[in-house]
């Protein structure tokens, strides 16, 4: 009896370091489940990806194009754009550019939260409110 009763115990105390762990687990934007860290961040890749096509893009031909004429020439390596639910559109101006990966809003009074991110010609990425 004895021993069914540690083993419950310890069951018990091990969800509980568990279940913490998760709760206090670093996320890499304020507001947003821990679950989200690894889309997030191949969307933060995705963003870099498209950028960097852009940019040479715009050193070879001298102006910006869309996402669909970027990846139809060849210039991006990548053949979607979407990932995990975030979608990636690309305004021009010239020889400025803006792309964007934006995601459908939560559903209400869900605590995940999802962020707007964008890089522009200056390669950082930041969250747009």
């Amino acid at each position: 009896m004895r021993a069914l009763v540690a083993i419950l115990v310890s069951c018990a105390l091990l969800f509980g370091v568990y279940h913490y762990y998760f709760k206090k687990m670093p996320v890499t934007d304020e507001g947003t489940a821990p679950t989200q860290a690894i889309s997030l961040t191949g969307v933060r890749g995705d963003l870099l990806q498209i950028a960097q096509g852009e940019r040479g893009y715009i050193a070879q031909n001298g102006h910006c194009v869309p996402l669909d004429e970027l990846i139809s020439s060849n210039s991006l390596a990548m053949s979607r754009t979407e990932r995990d639910g975030y979608a990636y559109s690309v305004e021009c101006s010239g020889g400025d550019f803006s792309v964007t990966a934006g995601h459908a809003a939560a559903a209400a009074g869900s605590p995940v939260r999802y962020p707007t991110l964008a890089i522009d010609q200056n390669m950082q990425i930041r969250e747009v409110h």
